[in-house]
């Protein structure tokens, strides 16, 4: 049995539609857009605030997110799915009380957690560069599980690559899904469950709340390595995507793409590295 350490992120409970308030401004703060039976999501005195802020329609019934985590592997994984399926910026996270970074391209700056759409698809996807503090988990993931309840999305995926001591065999996706997750869209998928452990942070708490809710969550993670980005575990998990959604991805431009922002993501993982050994709890998984 081995550890894996992994990161932090929070999701949502399905609801049936926008309102026109929150269509029209294109902002979800926490009040908006929750159904008046559901409990509000407790936040800690002093926790972090966050908002999501939608400056056009996703339309999207299944949320997929990828974070700064070790390898980068989910967020190069995320970030591929943007570039190859033409999405289009759609909105972002904001928060006021953590120290930030501001990713720039050519001389453009933009948002470190960008939230991206498509017209012809019902997916829309999370790119988080900021890292998330555990001790931020929770508000982080009560904003963003406000947004999906207005937004009417009912399924969250995080993809996520971790640390740990592994064969080749083990170079495979594995998932930790929620019941309703399992039978809604593993059923006839090649993709095995892993073993027992435990997780925290953001990924825990989109699957708590998908446990007490209607929301289906998954966490699809895979063994990850140092090297950044992590490009083989970035393709499995978009394999695996791929097979799930029946997305129809070319995965054979990935190496390219990786190649092209190595260098970012180099800078972006020394970032991370500095940020996690500044985190006290250590988050484990077990296979």
């Amino acid at each position: 049995m081995v550890g894996l350490r992994t990161p932090t992120m929070d999701p949502t409970d399905g609801s049936d539609e926008r309102t026109d308030e929150n269509r029209s401004t294109g902002t979800v703060r926490e009040d908006d857009g929750r159904p008046a039976q559901q409990s509000p999501r407790r936040r800690g005195v002093g926790d972090p605030s966050f908002e999501v802020y939608e400056d056009e329609s996703t339309d999207a019934d299944v949320l997929l997110a990828g974070f700064s985590e070790y390898g980068l592997a989910g967020l190069t994984a995320v970030d591929y799915l943007v570039d190859h399926l033409d999405m289009t910026d759609r909105g972002h996270v904001t928060t006021p009380d953590l120290p930030t970074i501001t990713p720039f391209d050519q001389g453009t700056p933009r948002h470190p957690i960008r939230l991206f759409g498509h017209d012809d698809l019902p997916i829309a996807v999370l790119v988080g560069e900021l890292p998330v503090p555990l001790m931020a988990a929770r508000s982080f993931s009560s904003a963003l599980l406000d947004w999906t309840e207005a937004a009417g999305v009912g399924e969250i995926a995080v993809l996520s690559g971790v640390p740990m001591a592994h064969t080749e065999s083990d170079h495979r996706t594995f998932y930790v899904a929620t019941e309703d997750y399992r039978q809604h869209r593993l059923a006839d998928a090649d993709v095995p469950p892993m073993g027992s452990g435990f997780t925290d942070g953001v990924k825990a708490s989109l699957l708590s709340q998908g446990m007490e809710s209607a929301l289906r969550v998954c966490v699809y993670t895979t063994p990850a390595h140092p090297q950044t980005p992590d490009v083989p575990a970035a393709l499995r998990m978009i394999e695996t995507i791929d097979e799930v959604y029946g997305l129809d991805v070319d995965t054979g431009p990935l190496e390219d793409f990786a190649a092209d922002v190595e260098q970012y993501y180099a800078e972006l993982a020394e970032h991370v590295q500095r940020t996690q050994e500044e985190q006290l709890p250590e988050d484990r998984m077990y296979m």
